[in-house]
């Protein structure tokens, strides 16, 4: 379960003054996929991220039971001096799942070639997601949190990405942001869409989608 409990948090100071969080006190549904919508500039990631306890809010809290992934695709959690295979052996010990059995699936599974054992900080941005995408779904999670994360490399690359998230979420839940409807319908049932710092559930999935869109053009 996750549930965000009283949460603020807003950015800058006077009418320059961004909030992505006023006061929010809701629940996301337990083992559904929700997409979560909202304008450019709405605070999306910084919601996710706060979520995953990788930003801290203002004030209020996330009350998290079960495990919950960082931001996938998310790349802040890789030492740059590392080579992708450390990076993966250490969150692999960081979430208690078998060094080996990870490294085998990331390599496999990110296609990075003898890249996996350079330095991090060596990746193209790409190849960063693609180690990122590579460890975040090698590791079972009860929800993952999805940023924009298919969009990273060729057609094939994304077909399997795309592929993988969604075998994980037969057992598993998510919080998506995306701003294409191809992959919120494919990958969600249900949404939350957020403006000026609260958020509003919806349950159908196709209403939330035409909510937001006539937000956009108006």
């Amino acid at each position: 379960m996750i549930e965000l409990v009283n949460l603020n948090k807003a950015f800058g100071t006077g009418k320059r003054r961004k909030v992505v969080a006023d006061n929010l006190s809701i629940a996301f549904p337990e083992g559904r996929s929700v997409a979560l919508m909202g304008r450019n500039g709405a605070g999306k990631s910084t919601l996710l991220r706060m979520i995953a306890g990788t930003m801290n809010p203002d004030s209020g809290h996330v009350r998290r039971t079960g495990t919950i992934s960082w931001p996938v695709g998310f790349k802040g959690s890789f030492h740059a001096d590392l080579t992708g295979a450390q990076n993966t052996r250490f969150l692999a010990r960081v979430y208690g799942v078998d060094t080996d059995e990870l490294q085998r699936f990331v390599a496999d599974f990110a296609e990075l070639g003898h890249h996996f054992n350079l330095p991090f900080k060596s990746y193209s941005s790409g190849m960063r997601s693609r180690l990122a995408f590579g460890v975040s779904m090698g590791i079972r999670f009860d929800t993952y949190l999805i940023d924009e994360v298919t969009s990273v490399g060729d057609a094939a690359f994304k077909q399997k990405s795309s592929e993988l998230l969604l075998d994980r979420l037969e057992e598993s839940g998510a919080i998506v942001v995306s701003h294409g409807k191809g992959m919120m319908r494919r990958l969600c049932d249900c949404a939350m869409v957020l403006e000026k710092g609260q958020l509003v559930y919806y349950d159908d999935l196709e209403e939330a989608i035409e909510v937001h869109h006539k937000r956009l053009l108006g």
